[in-house]
């Protein structure tokens, strides 16, 4: 069920240039889109309607990830079954573990993942603040103490992101779009960052292939506004068709 909304004001971002996202994307530059639609029904910083072309994306955009999410929930359910019977077998804990996420227009939204942590891995987290390995407000170490055995082969190869599919069928994710943060990482955003909060968050990102926890949080930011600032149909695909190579590669998975 989703709740309130999580800081919902945006602010116009400075864009790199075309080189740098060609660069760190390795993608082609799309067509520039007009400016994306907000919850309320217009572009964000103008209360203009959303024009049809960009109507007509977000339908297309969310039809195909229903589409896409329900037949890979079907194909891979020997494999949720799998990696289920995995997490249980090792400590007999829970299976899943759920976090409250921040979404579009700053609504929250719980957000699942297989668990790849120990039982009491957030009671843990404060004492080895001091060996956060990221910038920004979020916390990533590369041999993280935490994590299980199985843990660590969901990681490599992001299995452990499969129950997000539920959200994508649910509306509350796509299967394209930022990755969304918890509430302390979004109230630590400059201005101009949150305006990842008007589009929908998704499963895979352009820091999903390209380097994924390599990237500093600032380049991570820098290439979510410019999929917000270029998203289109071909854009989303080429990000899909990227994604099982940087999987099986494992480049920035820990």
């Amino acid at each position: 069920m989703r709740s309130a909304r999580h800081g919902s004001a945006f602010a116009p971002a400075r864009s790199a240039s075309r080189e740098e996202f060609v660069a760190a994307a390795g993608l082609p530059w799309p067509a520039p889109t007009a400016p994306v639609a907000t919850g309320s029904g217009g572009p964000v910083g103008s209360g203009a309607p959303v024009p049809l072309s960009v109507r007509a994306y977000l339908r297309l955009k969310r039809a195909g990830d229903f589409c896409m999410a329900a037949l890979a929930v079907g194909l891979l359910s020997p494999v949720f079954a799998l990696v289920a019977l995995a997490v249980w077998a090792e400590d007999r804990g829970p299976v899943l573990y759920a976090q409250r996420r921040v979404g579009k227009d700053g609504r929250t939204f719980r957000f699942l993942k297989f668990r790849s942590m120990v039982t009491n891995a957030d009671a843990l987290k404060d004492r080895l603040a001091d060996r956060n390995e990221a910038a920004g407000p979020i916390f990533k170490m590369r041999h993280d103490p935490r994590v299980t055995r199985v843990g660590r082969v969901l990681r490599r190869y992001s299995l452990d992101e499969l129950p997000q599919l539920f959200s994508v069928l649910r509306g509350d994710m796509s299967l394209v779009g930022p990755r969304p943060h918890l509430p302390r990482e979004v109230d630590s955003y400059l201005p101009h960052q949150r305006r990842r909060l008007s589009v929908q968050p998704g499963l895979l990102c352009l820091r999903e292939v390209s380097g994924r926890s390599d990237l500093s949080f600032e380049r991570w930011m820098e290439l979510d506004l410019h999929y917000i600032d270029n998203r289109s149909a071909l854009l989303d695909l080429r990000i899909l068709c990227r994604a099982l190579p940087a999987v099986l590669r494992g480049d920035g998975a820990y």
